[in-house]
Order: structure tokens, then sequence, then C-alpha cells
């Protein structure tokens, strides 16, 4: 399995309401080095608790460190970033947004990871910003996913986060660039799992989450599970799905049915006829808000990370998401994502779209119209046609 490094132990976390309290106890546990990369935070009672115990280590003589997105964190929620300050801890924003209303392509490369790594020896990758997930009473907690990972893969997560962190103090003069280690071994364990650990950026890894997902599509023969929270895929994408459901591979896709960005909810529908008349499987998730980016593939390929199956993931954002061999893990998350989909999904049907009220199909349209513009703009549309001639 070229690329995959074995030895790894992985641990699936379902939802903050997993991911936290390990997140937490890692960082209590932490001696040396201590950091934190997200998107988003917020100074809700989850971003305190982080804080708390970024705080706590940085007392201890650990050298910690929080980066956050200037777009996804913001307003910055300066009060706290200050007390974390004050108490030792070192804090960066990646690109602070100096106008919410640029649509330069240079504006829109954001850091859209969510990692964490504590003295090499336990790593965090996911899906899952530092918010309150809970916090709207009518719903269930925001669906998502994280994995806890012990063994020597943590090492490359080190790497991705120094050289950022590197990246972020230079330009902004504030520190010198330093090596990109910090004298901690990797801790051995007794973890048999083969893993990879995928960046996208717009240098080396331009193009290696998709492609990583592309290969995997294509070799697969039985079943094909995603879910991912934005799902706008471009032609080649769509095509290796489609392809997919000829060889006779089961395609399920679930994306989110209560959404937090309404065009984005619009314009993916501007591909379900196409898709559904290949025989693939649509379901819209009701429950809560879907937030995860994950998939299996033949019960023994899986990913989970930050990344979503659209042109700012897949082109723009800086994004890392680990791949997963292994069929034990496979196994589990899709369990898991299969009993979502039953308790909290609905199928969409091909024959549903004819019914469609006249606003909503002007809406998809509009809305497709507005993100085929958008993937022009980032080189993501490879020529694409219209999906269909009907939403």
């Amino acid at each position: 399995m070229k690329g995959y490094l074995p030895g790894n132990q992985i641990t699936l976390l379902k939802n903050g309401e997993e991911f936290f309290p390990a997140l937490e106890a890692a960082l209590n546990d932490a001696r040396k080095y201590a950091h934190v990369e997200t998107y988003i935070y917020r100074d809700d009672d989850t971003g305190q608790r982080i804080a708390q115990a970024l705080m706590r280590a940085a007392q201890r003589g650990v050298d910690t460190r929080l980066l956050v997105d200037g777009f996804g964190s913001r307003p910055l929620p300066e009060k706290i970033f200050k007390s974390m300050q004050e108490a030792g801890v070192q804090v960066l924003v990646y690109r602070p947004e100096r106008s919410r209303w640029s649509l330069r392509r240079y504006s829109l490369r954001r850091l859209h990871r969510k990692l964490a790594v504590v003295d090499n020896s336990i790593g965090f990758v996911g899906g899952i910003n530092i918010i309150n997930d809970a916090d709207t009473p009518e719903l269930n907690p925001q669906y998502d996913y994280a994995v806890e990972i012990q063994g020597p893969i943590v090492g490359e997560i080190l790497w991705a986060v120094r050289r950022v962190w590197n990246l972020v103090s230079w330009s902004q003069l504030r520190g010198k660039r330093e090596r990109n280690h910090h004298g901690v071994e990797s801790t051995e364990t007794d973890g048999r799992t083969h893993a990879r650990f995928l960046l996208r950026d717009s240098f080396r890894n331009r193009r290696t989450i998709e492609r990583a997902y592309l290969r995997a599509i294509g070799k697969a023969r039985k079943e094909i599970l995603l879910a991912n929270a934005y799902f706008l895929p471009g032609t080649r994408f769509r095509l290796a799905l489609i392809e997919a459901a000829a060889r006779g591979v089961r395609v399920v896709v679930l994306v989110q049915g209560r959404t937090d960005h309404a065009m984005a909810n619009y314009a993916k529908q501007a591909f379900y006829a196409q898709l559904l008349d290949a025989g693939v499987e649509i379901y819209e998730y009701q429950k809560s808000v879907l937030h995860a980016k994950t998939a299996v593939i033949d019960g023994i390929w899986s990913t989970v990370g930050s990344s979503n199956i659209d042109p700012f993931s897949l082109v723009l954002s800086r994004e890392a998401n680990l791949v997963i061999y292994d069929h034990a893990f496979a196994s589990e998350l899709r369990s898991s994502m299969m009993k979502e989909i039953e308790s909290g999904a609905v199928r969409v049907r091909a024959e549903s779209l004819k019914n469609i009220p006249l606003i909503k199909r002007f809406l998809i349209w509009v809305s497709f119209g507005v993100v085929r513009i958008m993937m022009g703009m980032v080189n993501y549309a490879h020529h694409d046609p219209k999906p269909t001639n009907r939403p």
C-alpha cells in the first residue's frame, strides 16, 4: 500500500460530545508541546473550555499554540484570545479579514483545517470546529466526525501544523522561522492501522485530496458511501460516481437537508437528476445540521477530514483529511453513517423532482449559475456542461 504508514491506533470520534473531551484530556496531559488549529473559534462555553485547557498547559511550561482562520473566526473573539495570550498561549490569525465584501481569489484562500497535535504523541484530524455544536435547542447536535490518532502518522501532522505556523508567523513578522520538529519522539503504539495524512494547499498538494477520492472511487467494486456537508462536485467527480454506478457499485450520497448556506443548498439540487438517473442514491439529512466530510468505500477504504466536495475545499482552501485502510475502522464508520441515514435522512426520489414549484426551480438554477461562475473563477469547472435540463 504505497504511501500508507502502518502502526497507527485510530479512534473514531462522533460530534463534539466525543471530540472535545478527548481533545481536552490530551491538552491536560501535554508535557512539551500543544498546537490547535481551527477554521472557526467561538467565545462560547466550548471555546472557553478549550481555552482553559490551553492556558493550563501554557502555565505548566508547555509550548502552547492556537492558529485560527481570519474569516471563519470573524468576528475574532478578542477577549478570550487576550486572556490566552496573557497566560502564555501563542495565538496567530491566518489571513486576518480586512473586508468582508472582498471577492478576490486571494481572499477565498482560507485555513479550513481542523487539526491538533500534542507532544508528537496524539493527533486529531476532522471536521469539528471549536464551537458549541449543540447550541440550537430545537436540533440535535451538529452531525460531524473527527479521529484521535496515536502512532507514526502524528509526526506528519506535527510537520504540517508547524509549517503553516512558521509561514503565518514569518508573514506577520511575529517571530523567526523554526525548524520543523520539537524534540519529542513519536510514541510507539501497538496499533496496526495503515493510514495516510493528506493535505490540500496551493503548492505541492493542489489536488491531493480530490485525486485520492477519484482513485478510490475508480477502484470501487461493491459500495461507495459518502457524507458531505457541501456537495458541489465538478465534472470529473460526478462522472466517477456515475461510472461506478454503471459498474454495479452501490453509490450512496448523504447531503444536508437543513443548511446554513441557502445558495449551496439550492445549487447542489441542480445535480440531482443526473445522479439519480445514473442510479446514485441521494439522501438529505434532516435530524440536524450535517457537517461531516467522510466516506467509506468497499468496507476497507475510508476518510475523515475537513474537505468538502466543492470548489473551495478541493481547489482553494487549506484542508486536511486522514485516509484509513482498515476493515475494522471502515466497518465502524460505515455503521455510524448508515445509522444516521436510516434514522435521520430522507431519500430523494427522481419522481419528486417533477413536482418542484417554479419558484424553487428558479432559485436552484440561479444558485447553480452563481456557483458555475465561482467555479470558473477558481478553475474547478473543467468545462463543466449543464448537468441536466431539469432540476
